[in-house]
């Protein structure tokens, strides 16, 4: 029993209240009281307690192993981060590349799950989800070359080790703009507003979830709780540092900050139309992921 030891227990309670945190701080910003902090994971535990329902039309194999398949990607892809960033322990080489592959894997089960209930309005989410990705996807792989190129690796303690040492790559010009357009690509990742199309309740009711109930629909929620935990992580370890910092409460801060910024943004925008999200990523936050990557290549 050590410092490390009871600092890497620290980490991983905080780690899970983060999404509770979102909900107070939306309510605040609101001007509401909001839920107490245990709220999200008592709405899971009723879920998991309710029946499954099966559309009668549906794939049923598919709908039901859905859920699963986003999970497992999360799992693994969550293991990678924690392992790295709070035991620090070596990760192999490309396990950021195998991150960026892991984060399309939760889009694509609600893309599947929505086309396998034969519900027009869930058919209706997963395209829009479909599109969603097709745009979102590419900023987000340029911007991600960024500290690639600065560090000279695609391995994740490598490139933490790298900010230790000569700073973060946030701190420069071109990681400055290639963290803007991370954020908001992993804001549309999480399908949170603006880009919440997929799942646009007053337009049609929860998309891809809406045939969803039960323990089902608890894991997809579950889902949606575990990349509010990761992806925070992802973007602090490619631009910030990581928990490289041996003071817990430093690199709870920088956590904290970063999930605050989702929040924000969450709550002063309004949901954008399909082609007005594909506009923005394809021509506005593609180009500044290209200058980003420009910048990079000329050592700013």
């Amino acid at each position: 029993m050590n410092f490390y030891f009871f600092r890497d227990f620290f980490f991983s309670c905080v780690w899970e209240v983060f999404y509770p945190l979102d909900r107070k701080v939306t309510a605040r910003i609101q001007y509401r009281v909001g839920p107490p902090w245990y709220q999200s994971f008592a709405d899971l535990l009723k879920l998991f307690g309710k029946e499954t329902l099966i559309p009668k039309n549906s794939s049923v194999t598919m709908f039901m192993l859905a859920p699963f398949l986003g999970m497992s990607a999360l799992l693994v892809s969550g293991f990678i981060l924690y392992k790295i960033n709070l035991f620090n322990m070596p990760g192999f080489l490309g396990d950021l590349i195998v991150m960026v592959y892991l984060f399309t894997i939760p889009s694509l089960s609600l893309i599947l799950g929505g086309f396998a209930s034969s519900n027009p309005l869930s058919s209706l989410g997963s395209s829009r989800e479909i599109k969603l990705l097709l745009g979102y996807e590419l900023p987000f792989m340029l911007a991600i070359l960024v500290p690639v190129i600065q560090t000279g690796s695609i391995r994740f303690s490598e490139i933490i080790q790298f900010q230790i040492e000569h700073g973060a790559v946030l701190y420069s010009i071109s990681g400055s703009l290639a963290f803007i357009a991370v954020l908001l690509s992993v804001q549309a990742k999480m399908g949170l507003v603006p880009f919440d199309v997929a799942e646009a309740e007053t337009e049609i009711l929860s998309g891809p979830l809406t045939e969803y109930s039960g323990p089902l629909l608890g894991i997809f929620k579950l889902n949606k709780m575990l990349m509010f935990s990761i992806l925070p992580l992802f973007v602090l370890s490619c631009f910030w540092g990581g928990f490289g910092n041996v003071n817990p409460l430093i690199n709870i801060l920088k956590f904290l900050t970063i999930v605050v910024i989702f929040t924000l943004i969450r709550n002063t925008n309004p949901r954008l139309r399909v082609d007005q999200a594909l506009r923005f990523f394809w021509f506005k936050l593609s180009v500044i992921s290209s200058i980003a990557v420009i910048l990079a290549l000329g050592g700013m």
